[in-house]
């Protein structure tokens, strides 16, 4: 294996995945995303930005019958979901091109579902990470409006978007999301019982019709403080990372 490269396990070893040693490396968070996903078998899953292929391939991994097409603007991390998919022998067809400027074969499909792990920081008021790699996966060039606009212009009605992103990002994504979805679901994920919410998972419908609605917190980790050799997870997290079960987002 090119020394450059890692091969780290998901789901409990299931799968197999080829990262970069330096720069964008997935973790947890493309894993709590895949599972919130509310696809079935014979439905075509679209991913924005996959990277590597991990959420995407966690979602596979979990729905059989699922058709999944990642968008990836950085031809690296494009050619390793590629290689990944194929050791996983997962149905993922992986395009590489700018969100902003999809090619044709993608523009002509509607989804059943849009998933996505939009940057974490508006490059505008960030640092720039010094690789390369990295900058663009925490801060791009696209706005969130693009990553929100390209999601309606894809999904067909009643289609589903999903996303994970920093807390801080909440108010502007609900008004992004407000202008083309309903029936707008919020998990807040937290890392320990009783602290504040870092991240949090977003679903809405295209032309849903439902209330608002915010779910209980989803909680990382047992107890106050890590205390304990290895993981602390909660029995909902490890179920998840683990087993690569469901992410309920109407929890409560």
């Amino acid at each position: 294996m090119d020394a450059a490269l890692t091969d780290d396990k998901f789901l409990d070893g299931r799968l197999n995945i080829l990262q970069p040693r330096d720069g964008y490396r997935a973790g947890v968070d493309p894993v709590l995303l895949a599972a919130a996903v509310p696809a079935k078998a014979g439905e075509h899953v679209l991913e924005l930005g996959c990277g590597a292929g991990v959420a995407s391939l966690c979602l596979l991994s979990r729905v059989n019958g699922l058709l999944g097409t990642g968008i990836e603007i950085q031809t690296i991390y494009a050619d390793l979901a590629c290689r990944n998919a194929e050791r996983a022998d997962l149905p993922l067809d992986v395009v590489t091109a700018d969100l902003r400027d999809l090619p044709q074969e993608v523009r002509e499909k509607s989804f059943h579902h849009v998933m996505m792990n939009p940057p974490y920081f508006d490059r505008a008021a960030s640092t720039p990470a010094q690789d390369d790699g990295r900058d663009i996966a925490l801060g791009g060039a696209a706005e969130m409006a693009d990553w929100i606009g390209v999601a309606a212009r894809r999904l067909r009605p009643k289609g589903s978007l999903t996303l994970i992103q920093r807390i801080e990002r909440l108010p502007e994504i609900i008004g992004l999301v407000e202008a083309h979805f309903g029936s707008i679901v919020i998990r807040p994920i937290v890392a320990r019982e009783g602290r504040a919410a870092g991240l949090f998972l977003l679903q809405a419908r295209k032309a849903g019709r439902a209330a608002f609605h915010l779910s209980p917190p989803l909680i990382m980790h047992e107890g106050p403080r890590h205390e304990m050799d290895g993981d602390d997870y909660t029995p909902e997290i490890r179920g998840i990372l683990r087993n690569g079960g469901a992410l309920q987002m109407k929890a409560g």
